[in-house]
């Protein structure tokens, strides 16, 4: 069986360009602050460098613009933050699993981040409990994180706990990081923000959501569809019915913008993608606003 990391990194290659994947590196590279003076190599700019680590006479013999790339001063710790409660097995707006777009999410980010030679870390969380993976780089460290959210997002798995898994986080990481809190559409109550503002005092936060499926338009099941966060169904005469419809959508429109709205107002960056295909571009969306917000 093909290890879950290489098939991330595979995929990455099919769902963006060359292009698009050095923009995103550059995107990581620009959240961190800090580097030491030690001069490493030159590299093709690319969007979110710093003009100033621009070598123009290296520039003017190769006709492109060539960035100054430093050896880091130290390492910085990227931490993922992963759902892994039930309704993270269900069906993704894609019709792909929600499981499988957030571990393409977070191999492609940790990937990235072990290239630039930081630590990768994870919290996974459900209302089972949180538990926490210790920091490491190498591939084979973050293969067996990968295979740790892929076991544990199961249909038969205990219900989500963000709540539980934020708490978890802000009692035991103290060194600075970079989360990556991966969910999918999470109402935020007063509890969870709580829990940001503390966070948010400490580390720097982005949040990646990954859009449900709208249970109310499966045209192609004449049976009920589930919701597998509850384990309750939605009959097809309740899904045919257009004023039910248009209530389901109205809430979950409104649910995806109150939160989207509470973490802007947080300082916290956000992005929503619904399929594997949306992760490399997600990220750098995410990463952009990110660098844009610390200016």
């Amino acid at each position: 069986m093909a290890g879950l990391l290489y098939r991330v990194k595979t995929k990455m290659s099919i769902f963006a360009h060359r292009k698009t994947l050095d923009l995103l590196e550059g995107g990581y590279a620009s959240v961190h602050r800090g580097r030491s003076h030690d001069f490493d190599d030159l590299r093709a700019y690319v969007p979110g460098d710093e003009v100033k680590d621009i070598d123009w006479k290296a520039t003017a013999r190769h006709g492109e613009p060539l960035v100054k790339r430093y050896i880091a001063s130290r390492r910085h710790n990227l931490a993922l933050l992963v759902d892994t409660g039930r309704n993270m097995a269900a069906t993704a707006e894609s019709g792909e699993s929600k499981k499988d777009i957030a571990i393409m999410a977070a191999g492609a980010l940790a990937s990235i981040a072990t290239q630039h030679g930081d630590v990768v870390s994870l919290i996974v969380g459900d209302e089972g409990g949180s538990r926490s993976y210790p920091s490491g780089q190498k591939d084979e460290h973050l293969e067996r994180l990968l295979r740790v959210v892929d076991e544990r997002i199961r249909l038969d798995a205990p219900r989500s706990d963000v709540l539980g898994l934020l708490d978890t986080v802000a009692r035991q990481l103290t060194i600075r990081s970079l989360l990556l809190v991966v969910t999918d559409d999470v109402r935020l109550g007063d509890e969870h923000m709580r829990l940001l503002r503390r966070l948010r005092a400490r580390h720097e936060v982005i949040w990646l959501t990954i859009g449900d499926a709208d249970l109310m338009r499966q045209e192609g099941s004449r049976g009920p569809v589930y919701d597998v966060q509850e384990v309750a169904a939605l009959p097809a005469y309740v899904r045919s019915n257009r004023a039910l419809r248009g209530l389901f959508e109205e809430a979950a429109v409104q649910t995806v913008v109150d939160s989207e709205r509470e973490l802007r107002l947080l300082g916290i960056t956000s992005h929503r993608i619904g399929s594997q295909a949306d992760v490399v571009p997600g990220l750098f969306a995410l990463l952009e606003k990110q660098r844009r917000a610390e200016r």
